[in-house]
């Protein structure tokens, strides 16, 4: 018999946190356990992701939200557009977790949602404290504060140490997006 489900977290600088959650995903379809993603910030861009978890389907399902990285070369929304669609992500994400359809609910980017000041630190303990105790839960995104680490069952950080984009070298399709 399984035990309780965990909450996840994987925070820091490093590349992989998304990455990591989306390993998880991939190892539970191979148990036919069902898998939602709920994505924070990502929602307007289009990345690999996208593709790929489709032919994850039925066992995982994405659903982006955000409109895309925050204050960052495109973005021509304002704060309190980010702000509306953050608490929209924080709606679905309770509604996926309560239903009970679904083994692993990931909350990716949510932890630099939260950095941003687009949700507040006690919108994601609500939804750690109130996830029904048999779902597994998934927190990413670097700056993880310290009340999430204090709660989770298990978290990585990850660290950078060296990246391409020191040399120079951009964002390359199927390693970065």
């Amino acid at each position: 018999m399984e035990k309780d489900g965990l909450t996840i977290v994987y925070t820091g600088k490093g590349k992989g946190k998304t990455t990591a959650a989306l390993g998880i995903a991939l190892r539970a379809t191979g148990y036919e356990k069902k898998t939602c993603m709920i994505q924070f910030i990502k929602g307007s861009w289009h990345y690999g992701e996208m593709n790929s978890s489709k032919r994850l389907e039925p066992e995982f399902e994405m659903v982006a939200v955000g409109k895309g990285f925050v204050g960052i070369i495109d973005d021509k929304s304002s704060k309190e557009d980010h702000q509306r669609i953050a608490k929209e992500a924080i709606r679905v994400s309770n509604e996926k977790i309560q239903s009970r359809k679904y083994d692993i609910v990931i909350l990716d980017e949510i932890n630099y949602a939260v950095n941003l000041n687009l949700i507040s630190i006690d919108d994601v303990l609500d939804l750690v404290k109130s996830k029904p105790k048999e779902v597994d839960l998934v927190l990413t995104g670097n700056y993880a504060k310290d009340e999430i680490i204090e709660i989770a069952d298990l978290v990585t950080e990850m660290r950078e140490i060296k990246h391409p984009f020191q040399k120079g070298i951009k964002a390359k399709k199927g390693i970065d997006f």
